[in-house]
């Protein structure tokens, strides 16, 4: 069952072309924008590199957010995955995988190109795409909380991003961190220890925490 609704998911998601582009592209144009603003000193571009491209991916992600149980809402089928007699934690467990792959993993790999055209070294890039692998799926999975408390409520896109942002703060932290360390040739160890401790800690109990919300807000709307 979750394996279908794992691929039923995807396929819905990819016959939605402005839904999963229109992240991609934000990323994408907003990068870019930097250069033109910052001038073209590679000094400047590379110091900035890794605040630039982790907030543009978080406000990125931000915009996606309202996707994953927002059309299961409107179309019924939210009410069927609250009686399924399958775990709800895995079924959210599930819609957010799929989520991060239709909407995260395209960030990830345009993120090498967006690296070099910030001056970064392939050392550097390399990093950041560590970086990304561990912290997208944190702000996936913390998302979907977020999203499941505000799925009865109207016009969520601001609500849900005031209700969210706190919990991105750590995870953008450590992020930037791990950039910033490798850029002046210091140990990462820690800060992908600390990544990896955050991503596995937001497995064990974002999802649970995402179908409690769920119901709370299904009941609410």
């Amino acid at each position: 069952m979750l394996v279908t609704l794992l691929r039923s998911e995807i396929r819905m998601n990819l016959r939605q072309t402005f839904s999963w582009a229109t992240p991609l592209l934000f990323f994408v144009m907003v990068v870019c924008l930097f250069p033109l603003g910052l001038g073209s000193d590679p000094i400047a571009l590379h110091q900035s590199a890794a605040a630039i491209i982790w907030v543009t991916a978080l406000l990125a992600i931000l915009l996606s957010l309202g996707n994953i149980f927002q059309s299961d809402k409107e179309e019924g089928f939210l009410d069927l995955l609250l009686l399924s007699p399958h775990s709800l934690t895995l079924i959210v467990l599930a819609k957010a995988f799929s989520h991060w792959l239709i909407y995260c993993l395209p960030l990830i790999l345009i993120s090498p190109i967006l690296g070099f055209l910030l001056h970064l070294s392939p050392y550097e890039v390399g990093v950041l795409i560590i970086t990304l692998l561990l912290g997208t799926p944190v702000l996936t999975l913390l998302g979907a909380i977020g999203a499941a408390l505000v799925i009865g409520v109207r016009h969520q896109g601001l609500l849900l991003s005031i209700l969210i942002m706190p919990f991105y703060i750590p995870i953008l932290i450590f992020g930037t961190g791990t950039m910033l360390a490798a850029s002046t040739h210091l140990v990462i160890n820690g800060y992908i220890a600390v990544m990896g401790a955050l991503l596995l800690m937001t497995l064990a109990f974002a999802p649970l925490l995402t179908g409690i919300a769920l119901k709370i807000g299904a009941n609410q709307s």
